[in-house]
């Protein structure tokens, strides 16, 4: 078969790369400079700071076999096991080089486009089932395909495809995150192991020296869905001395010498699909994957993409 993907973040990737390895002809498409999606990595200067996924847990073995391949290859190492007095016992993984680095890993090998963004998905005649339409016009006729964009996105290529799916899926609402990026002149006040959940004003803290990521200190900072939606559209700099203002606890004596704001429309579902993935149920050849189906975390878009892979590849 050859099989189109919509979408290289985690979950597309993971499909992609097991396709592949079947065998099979892939070809994934991503609107974005670079695989990943939220498995983001970005320089500021001489800093490196993760300002997506800021770590991820293993809590099932068809998960874990994956990550143990890659600690192996030394892509992930165990940062922690908890934050705090919210310490579980469970590893906490990070990505030495940057949590993109898993992308890169994922995509080494496949056919991944990046700034192409998918316009429509039609049904064709003849030995493919599928044309799919980037922006610039041109196509690629596929026999199956994978859908992993956020949900409202995937609605719209459906409509496109006349594929309906169930309202219940398709109204999926999206929490919002303002990430605030802030590269320090000194080490910050962010206590060991350089994490902190609980903070009424941000989901998620982090110490990007602690991670083992950057050489310069450098903080990322994840407004909570709360605050990020009363500000989504404040303008950008008032939003960022907002978050600037939130972020002094976290500084201690440091002073900040760089910092970007970052914003994730489509951060994480509210609801969760009780499926590991959705097709129609007379046509397997099109799936819809990603973090809305197994799980809003990394492992749950990673099981949704290696089911959607399976589902495909079953009609073969």
């Amino acid at each position: 078969m050859k099989v189109g993907i919509v979408g290289a973040g985690l979950a597309g990737l993971m499909a992609g790369r097991a396709i592949a390895e079947a065998g099979h002809d892939v070809v994934l498409w991503d609107k974005g400079r670079s695989p990943g999606g939220r498995l983001a990595t970005r320089r500021i200067g001489d800093a490196r700071l993760d300002h997506g996924a800021q770590f991820f847990t293993v809590r099932t073995d068809e998960f874990a076999r994956h990550v143990a391949a890659w600690e192996a290859d030394g892509i992930v190492r165990e940062w922690c096991r908890g934050f705090g007095e919210s310490s579980d016992g469970h590893p906490r993984y990070v990505a030495p080089a940057g949590m993109n680095s898993i992308a890169k890993h994922l995509a080494s090998g496949l056919d991944v486009r990046c700034s192409s963004l998918v316009f429509s998905l039609h049904r064709i005649d003849g030995p493919h089932r599928w044309q799919v339409r980037i922006d610039d016009a041109t196509t690629t006729d596929v026999d199956s395909l994978i859908v992993t964009c956020p949900l409202p996105q995937t609605f719209s290529l459906l409509m496109s495809a006349e594929v309906s799916m169930p309202e219940a899926l398709w109204r999926t609402q999206y929490d919002t995150t303002l990430c605030l990026l802030a590269v320090l002149d000194r080490p910050g006040a962010v206590p060991p192991p350089g994490g902190v959940q609980g903070d009424p004003n941000f989901t998620f803290v982090a110490d990007n020296v602690a991670k083992g990521l950057s050489t310069v200190p450098a903080l990322t900072l994840h407004a909570s869905p709360a605050w990020s939606d009363e500000h989504w559209d404040d303008d950008p700099t008032v939003a960022h001395d907002l978050l600037v203002e939130l972020a002094r606890p976290y500084l201690g004596d440091a002073t900040i010498v760089e910092s970007q704001l970052k914003r994730w429309r489509f951060a994480t579902p509210r609801s969760i699909w009780p499926d590991p993935c959705w097709s129609p149920d007379d046509d397997t050849s099109i799936v819809v994957a990603g973090d809305a189906f197994a799980g809003p975390r990394m492992e749950g878009a990673a099981l949704s993409g290696l089911a959607a892979a399976a589902r495909v590849m079953d009609r073969s």
